[in-house]
């Protein structure tokens, strides 16, 4: 541990402490991120250090903080900032030292006594209010006069977002997050609008937004607040997997967050639409409201797949009864009925969806289609949405599989896909798996890069979970019916050996998954404990000890904990505070506001980030943790990436992970929390994901009555999508001109 590291929580002192002082020296500083080790004289007693987030703190500057006091092992006592305001110097010789050592460009010590001479105790106002005064001093040309202003706008405008921003509640790193975007504008764009922050700073949500609009006065029904929340449920609804929203159901929503009548609402719809910050539509017997990309996206999907199917395929000379023979012989295997109804049809439809549960046969399918096209010398190409996914595809089939977006070339500077529609894939054939989890932004994009004379195979579990995004584009390829559909439903003599396999069936009709007998070692075991804390500890010894020593897998790499809600006794930030504390209880460690990574923790990223090449449910390892600059140092299976403090907010400790974000995802072992608390999310799909992702072992811990209400309730929270739809008029539009 070094001086810029922050000290670990139990070296804190928990009384907030006030100190106001003057920096004599910057001992280090990120520009980026905005922490910092500074070297503050106060006004009365000796000099202390402090540190935080001191984004355009310099050297003179006089500071009041409030912060709490911490003993560093190593440099001894430290005051950790929370916040801090600027005072100006109300003195000549305060502000001629002040403007010499602050470093602001333009203004070196000998020009910061010739305004203070001119000026005297009025220097910061002429600076501030009067900057054309400044031909007045002696030596200052135009040219100097115009790089001070610029430098003295500079400085003044990111101390004041960053003292107004605080002022409200919001964190330092947010702030220069807003500063960044909008310059030395800042204040005045969030004076103007608070809303805008919401919208277009990752950190800032409604709530905040709406706090300082009260503060500064904006009422509760000005036509900024009221557009601001139909945007925010809009977001809303999208971050639940809705591509758009009827509208009567979104001006409830925005209604209820802005605790205004529905009503109020009436014309701040319109007013939306006049923007083109929504896109308004008739759906069935009402109006549907989108946000534009999400309108965009499905638009086109709907017409890329249209296009594909009224294209055709690339014909090719193949005689299919003899290519399925012969790779049933060279396989050593023989196909169901049903898998070489699949198979012919992989090799001759133009779209198709393949669909079913664990141990069907889909991987199957798709190594035939492996090993026969290339021999017809068809150009296939194998992608999955995430890194994980994409990997098992490979290993399955022996040859590459990639991500979508490394399959579309994803350039993480221009935000653009290499392949689209003007630069297509060149392929004849492409499988896509677990196509369950693909929204449909990222469908849109794919569709676009499908060459005209391409077949697409898509292949999923529809009775997985949706994707995390936007859409449920499996079941609307399959609601639309304008697609061939094959969905195997038996289960294989080799797989039904396996207990995981019989179970995730049964859980998907409805029926109670059948346990071992005896003590006979198998892969899938309930144990019951009715109160939460019972099972919490359970699950920390299954993880920790019991599993581990009887099967011989790594708690860490191979045994994946997963539970239905974040919060609560058995939630995920609970569960992970348990598990590292076992796993992982020393080492070099960052904190990172209320969050703390340690070397060697197990994380996941919660946001795709294209410039890292990382995205949501990508989980890895922490190898490294660099305090000077406040980063950590990721190896996501096999791709090291070092991610910076403005990133840090994505990152988040995964020894536990939700069941949503498990999705697409396979691991030796899970270990799936199932409690009576968690009554709202108990739905069968949600349970039946949890159970697939355990490859070698499944233990469900919790109660019986959890369980009973996870198998026997068969809803799901249906998504507005309006992909299906679009598809059947995208057909019967064409069908009318042709």
């Amino acid at each position: 541990m070094n001086q810029h590291e922050e000290p670990r929580p139990e070296q804190s002192e928990t009384t907030i402490t006030l100190v106001e002082g003057t920096v004599t020296r910057i001992i280090y500083a990120n520009d980026e991120n905005g922490w910092s080790v500074v070297a503050i004289q106060p006004d009365a007693g000796d000099a202390i250090t402090a540190v935080g987030s001191l984004l355009g703190v310099r050297r003179g500057d006089r500071l009041r903080m409030t912060g709490s006091w911490r003993r560093h092992e190593k440099y001894g006592r430290q005051l950790a900032v929370e916040s801090f305001v600027h005072i100006d110097p109300t003195t000549t010789s305060g502000i001629r030292k002040y403007l010499a050592s602050a470093k602001i460009p333009g203004l070196g010590p000998v020009t910061a006594a010739r305004l203070v001479a001119t000026f005297g105790t009025d220097t910061l106002h002429v600076l501030e209010h009067e900057p054309e005064r400044l031909r007045e001093v002696p030596g200052i040309g135009p040219k100097t006069a115009g790089k001070i202003r610029r430098s003295w706008k500079r400085v003044r405008g990111l101390q004041r977002i960053m003292v107004f921003l605080q002022g409200h509640g919001v964190s330092p790193s947010v702030a220069l997050k807003a500063y960044k975007k909008y310059g030395a504008t800042a204040l005045q764009v969030v004076r103007d609008n608070p809303f805008q922050l919401a919208g277009e700073i990752f950190g800032v949500g409604f709530l905040t937004a709406d706090r300082i609009a009260r503060s500064i006065g904006i009422p509760p029904d000005a036509p900024q607040r009221l557009q601001a929340g139909l945007l925010y449920a809009l977001g809303e609804a999208a971050s639940n997997g809705h591509v758009y929203l009827p509208a009567p159901v979104l001006r409830g929503r925005a209604a209820a967050l802005l605790e205004v009548e529905p009503g109020t609402l009436d014309a701040a719809l319109p007013a939306l639409v006049q923007k083109g910050l929504v896109v308004s539509e008739p759906v069935d017997d009402g109006e549907g409201v989108w946000l534009p990309r999400l309108f965009k996206a499905e638009k086109r999907a709907a017409e890329r797949l249209a296009e594909q199917l009224a294209a055709g395929s690339t014909p090719f000379d193949i005689d299919v009864t003899r290519a399925i023979a012969w790779y049933e012989r060279t396989s050593h295997i023989t196909l169901a009925a049903v898998q070489r109804r699949a198979l012919a049809a992989a090799l001759t439809q133009k779209l198709l969806v393949i669909t079913g549960g664990p141990g069907t046969g889909k991987t199957t399918l798709i190594r035939g289609l492996t090993q026969i096209l290339p021999h017809k010398d068809q150009r296939i190409l194998l992608a999955a949405p995430t890194g994980r996914a994409a990997k098992r595809l490979g290993e399955a089939t022996g040859l590459a599989a990639r991500t979508i977006h490394r399959l579309l070339e994803f350039n993480p500077v221009t935000r653009a896909f290499g392949r689209c529609r003007e630069a297509p894939l060149e392929a004849d054939v492409l499988v896509i798996d677990e196509v369950s989890m693909l929204d449909i932004e990222l469908a849109a994009h794919l569709l676009d890069a499908v060459p005209p004379g391409c077949r697409v195979v898509f292949v999923g579990d529809a009775d997985q979970l949706p994707s995390v995004g936007p859409g449920d584009f499996l079941r609307d390829l399959i609601a639309s019916s304008a697609i061939p559909v094959v969905r195997l439903d038996t289960i294989f003599r080799q797989s039904t050996d396996s207990l995981i396999v019989v179970n995730a069936h049964r859980i998907n009709r409805g029926e109670m998954p059948v346990l071992p007998e005896g003590d006979r070692l198998t892969d899938f075991y309930v144990v019951t404990r009715n109160d939460p804390e019972a099972a919490a500890k359970t699950a920390l010894e299954l993880a920790v000890t019991r599993i581990p020593a009887r099967f011989r897998l790594d708690p860490v790499n191979d045994i994946q904990v997963l539970t239905p809600m974040h919060k609560g006794e058995l939630g995920v930030a609970e569960m992970n505070e348990l598990l590292r504390r076992a796993l992982n209880p020393s080492g070099p460690e960052l904190r990172f506001g209320s969050r703390r990574f340690r070397t060697g923790d197990k994380v996941m990223q919660i946001r795709n980030n294209y410039d890292l090449d990382i995205y949501n449910g990508d989980i890895g390892r922490v190898l490294a943790i660099d305090a000077d600059e406040t980063t950590v140092t990721v190896d996501f299976q096999g791709h090291v990436v070092t991610i910076r403090r403005d990133d840090l907010d994505d990152l988040v400790l995964a020894y536990a992970v939700t069941i949503h974000k498990s999705q697409g995802s396979e691991y030796p072992a899970v270990i799936i929390l199932l409690h009576h608390q968690h009554y709202v999310m108990l739905e069968r799909n949600l349970l039946y994901t949890a159970v697939t992702r355990g490859k070698r072992l499944v233990i469900i811990v919790g109660s019986r009555r959890a369980l009973a209400r996870a198998v026997t309730n068969a809803t799901h929270r249906t998504r507005y999508t309006r992909l299906a739809a679009r598809l059947t008029a995208e057909l019967a539009a064409r069908n009318r001109t042709t």
